[in-house]
């Protein structure tokens, strides 16, 4: 992908992005909730925005959850990928933004969110990107700057980190060690 696979306006807005935002429910996750017999919450990640994670984190993005529900699953996701700003159990998410604006100096153009939810829509309203996964809710999907060509949970994600990547021009240096040399 490169600048003809995305509006212009979106191009210019992920070079400047230094932090990713990103909900679980509905955007990590498919949104489904599944409960075990002892009555914990499952849930299902997809590798390939794993995977992403990793590499927008190797590129030099920073990565946050948000989730307004608490998980030990997302924790232990969060965890796994090396995410160490976790929050859940949110009722404001604008809150955690701006104390991660400040923790880290940046401006709000320099951070990115994506969302699927209504609960989503202020802090979208106040990041530099919104993003909204493809089965968000029509007025996400109205309120993102960009919709993801696939639904949450199901590879949205990565596109998101391809994306930043590829417009931040580290795509090659991320992907290349991954690669292996090639004559």
């Amino acid at each position: 992908m490169d600048t003809e696979t995305y509006p212009p306006d979106i191009w210019g807005k992920a070079r400047l992005i230094r932090l990713l935002l990103l909900d679980v429910d509905g955007v990590l996750t498919d949104g489904r909730l599944y409960f075990g017999p002892a009555g914990e919450a499952l849930k299902v990640f997809h590798v390939r925005d794993g995977h992403g994670i990793k590499m927008a984190q190797q590129g030099g993005i920073e990565v946050a959850f948000l989730s307004g529900r608490r998980s030990d699953a997302a924790f232990h996701r969060a965890r796994d990928l090396g995410v160490t700003r976790y929050y859940e159990g949110l009722r404001d998410k604008v809150a955690v933004f701006e104390e991660l604006l400040a923790a880290l100096n940046l401006a709000p153009q320099e951070v990115a969110a994506v969302g699927d939810e209504l609960v989503d829509l202020p802090l979208m309203a106040q990041v530099g990107l919104a993003v909204a996964v493809a089965d968000a809710a029509p007025e996400v999907k109205a309120a993102a700057l960009w919709v993801t060509p696939s639904p949450g949970g199901q590879g949205a994600v990565r596109e998101v980190t391809d994306l930043l990547l590829k417009a931040q021009g580290k795509w090659p240096e991320t992907v290349s060690p991954l690669m292996g040399a090639r004559s």
